[in-house]
């Protein structure tokens, strides 16, 4: 299967104002994030999201409200016919505690890539931040660095030829 997995926080939703988003109402989402998912899409990418979400660890949210703006994430996608496979999040903060899933530790990636019938070689993860590039590399994809809160469009031409 040939897979995109997305950060969240930057590249599907601006956190331009809010460092943690955990309240549906303060979702903003990316410009173009719509219409350069469905391109993806119509390349035969399926989608995934992995993303750390260290503020239930620092106690600024809970996992219920991540859960709540994940399906509200899911929910706005199927209206453009856009499915994630799955959401994977780490809810753990390198400052509390040591883990082994925060990127940039590979495992997210790695354990959707053992329960999905993911082709590394066709595979590649689109992140904001150098963690993001870290985990996709540990894992043997190729990661995109693109610039937070912007529209990705320039980063993935290769993608979308």
């Amino acid at each position: 299967m040939k897979t995109i997995f997305l950060d969240r926080d930057g590249v599907i939703i601006n956190n331009a104002d809010h460092y943690y988003i955990c309240k549906v109402e303060d979702i903003e989402f990316v410009d173009g994030i719509f219409e350069n998912l469905k391109r993806l899409k119509n390349k035969g990418y399926e989608f995934f999201i992995v993303s750390n979400q260290g503020g239930i660890a620092k106690k600024e949210y809970t996992k219920d409200d991540v859960n709540k703006v994940h399906q509200y994430i899911q929910d706005e996608f199927k209206k453009h016919d856009i499915e994630f496979r799955e959401i994977y999040f780490c809810p753990h903060h390198d400052t509390i505690e040591a883990c082994l899933c925060r990127k940039p530790s590979p495992l997210m990636i790695e354990k959707l890539m053992a329960r999905y019938d993911v082709n590394p070689k066709q595979s590649c993860l689109i992140g904001d931040n150098i963690t993001d590039i870290q985990a996709a590399e540990a894992a043997g994809i190729a990661g995109i660095k693109i610039d937070a809160n912007k529209n990705m469009l320039p980063f993935i031409q290769e993608l979308i030829a």
